[in-house]
């Protein structure tokens, strides 16, 4: 999140521990203070000249912002250290995180319109703060899949993403079954499971939690079988209030508190930092996005001339958004207008608009002041959380409630990408189906090369062929759609083709710098199975 605060880092140098010089810069998404190792400085440097830097919220880049500055130092070693990856250290980066699961065609119920999906995430953040989850909805149909991008640390992305497919498969629970799960828990009996997790290993869930999660989602599922209204839950319904509960509970957990000192630390946390969600249900032929914050869902279409057409199916809520800025607007008194959007942000300090947690853009300074004087130390010590955004008169200024849109897949609709903005930023939604189509059809290796208007010299065109007879190699072969996705992402260069050199410069970059440079990459690839969907959109067989 975009405020600002002081973070001390240290190294180790010759076997001794200290504490480094500082620097400011403004990234993508936040105001960070940082400090730089003097070897860092001419990896800097070179990558200035090799490299384009993400673009600040005003269009200009890192590099031309004026409050970018390095105390410089002397240094000793070379940049070169950085550059040298080998292609399997390279592969071995990009497939650190990478998940693939193929979905039985006929699960004893139905015949599913998903082959399969791809996942796969790239750190930048040190630890990343990106999430991702999917699972199948076992007492209901379809699947979910979410991708969350946290900001102010880790801790509300990962709460979201262990909780709110819970949240969303209790919301579409028939009132019947309802009543089955609470007399199970009612009686001590084993509950039936509403989830089948797919997982990567590194994917976790926070075990101490998992009793205060549990007793926060039974209070909502007793709620609504109180509230029965005798009719079939609407699934675009379900969406919006398991989003709107769930963020709801985190802010209530945080209030409350927990006597455990542990679990009273992270309730806070979680409140404090944010997330956005961008979750897809998907049942047969219908698609429900729900989409909070600047995440992505784009469908892939292939046309009857093979070409590929990308569709969106959310809307960024950002100040790009014009819709957004009308809207948050309305919500304020006519005095604050100029104020509550700023230097497109939110009260001039937070990008998406949307958001679970982020509740300094929710509570009250009185609320906010109590729960801090209460909390633990560490929270106190905290610059960012007792900073109050400027501005700040009527709140809420933020809400966790998300745009649904809904689309009926046809036989061309062959693939869907879920992102964090770590990849919107770097790719176009168009490039981004490409990418991927031409990877899923195996074409990508027989498409006439394109340098997009620029002029290239004979040997310039001889070393884009050698890349693609590089790519073609076992070695450089990705077995998986995300990755693939993340290679061209991290790697391409203006003609839209992998580089390797420049791919081993921005993946072994410093920690301290790969921040600069690009976000945290979360991708999840679901593919389609046109023959069922095409059943199922015509089931007369056209008679």
């Amino acid at each position: 999140m975009p405020v600002p605060s002081r973070i001390f880092t240290t190294a180790i140098r010759n076997g001794e521990i200290r504490k480094l010089g500082t620097c400011i810069f403004h990234s993508h998404n936040r105001n960070l203070c940082c400090s730089l190792p003097p070897h860092s400085l001419k990896t800097l440097h070179a990558l200035l000249k090799t490299a384009s830097p993400m673009t600040l919220g005003s269009g200009r880049s890192i590099k031309d912002n004026p409050l970018w500055y390095i105390k410089t130092q002397s240094y000793r070693t070379t940049s070169q250290q950085y550059y040298n990856l080998t292609p399997p250290q390279v592969n071995s980066i990009l497939k650190a995180n990478e998940y693939r699961f193929k979905v039985p065609e006929f699960d004893g119920k139905n015949v599913s319109s998903i082959l399969g999906f791809d996942s796969s995430q790239l750190p930048a953040n040190a630890p990343i703060e990106d999430r991702r989850s999917v699972a199948t909805c076992l007492q209901t149909r379809g699947m979910l899949f979410g991708v969350f991008d946290g900001h102010a640390g880790c801790a509300c992305a990962q709460a979201v993403s262990e909780r709110l497919f819970y949240y969303i498969a209790v919301s579409l629970l028939p009132h019947k079954t309802l009543l089955e799960v609470e007399n199970a828990v009612e009686n001590g009996r084993a509950i039936l499971p509403i989830l089948q997790w797919h997982k990567h290993p590194n994917d976790y869930f926070s075990k101490e939690a998992s009793k205060l999660y549990f007793n926060s989602l039974r209070t909502y599922w007793q709620e609504l079988i109180d509230l029965n209204t005798g009719e079939h839950p609407d699934t675009q319904e379900a969406l919006i209030n398991a989003f709107k509960r769930l963020d709801n509970d985190i802010s209530l957990e945080a209030q409350v508190g927990d006597p455990n000192s542990f679990l009273n630390y992270w309730v806070l946390r979680v409140a404090f930092s944010g997330s956005t969600a961008c979750v897809a249900h998907i049942d047969g032929a219908d698609i429900q996005v729900a989409n909070t914050g600047d995440s992505r869902a784009v469908l892939g279409v292939q046309e009857e001339d093979g070409s590929w057409t990308a569709v969106t199916l959310s809307n960024d809520h950002n100040a790009q958004n014009e819709d957004e800025i009308k809207r948050i607007r309305s919500q304020h008194p006519k005095n604050e207008e100029k104020t509550v959007v700023k230097q497109d942000r939110l009260l001039g300090l937070l990008m998406p608009f949307r958001a679970f947690g982020d509740v300094k853009f929710k509570w009250s300074i009185e609320l906010q002041k109590m729960v801090l004087e209460s909390g633990p130390d560490q929270l106190n010590e905290n610059e960012h959380t007792k900073f109050i955004p400027p501005n700040y008169h009527t709140p809420p200024y933020l809400t966790a409630k998300p745009e649904v849109i809904h689309h009926s897949l046809r036989p061309q609709d062959k693939f869907l990408v879920l992102g964090t903005d770590g990849l919107w930023e770097t790719m176009h939604r168009q490039e981004v189906v490409r990418v991927v189509g031409e990877y899923l059809t195996g074409v990508h290796l027989q498409q006439p090369i394109s340098v997009g208007g620029y002029k290239v010299t004979l040997g310039q065109m001889q070393g884009l062929l050698m890349e693609r007879k590089a790519r073609s190699s076992s070695v450089f072969e990705d077995q998986n759609a995300a990755t693939h996705l993340i290679r061209h992402a991290v790697g391409n260069n203006e003609f839209g083709v992998v580089d390797h050199e420049r791919l081993c410069k921005m993946l072994s970059l410093p920690e301290e710098l790969a921040r600069m440079y690009r976000d945290d990459i979360t991708i999840i690839v679901v593919q389609f199975n046109s023959h069922v969907i095409g059943a199922q959109s015509n089931p007369g067989g056209g008679e």
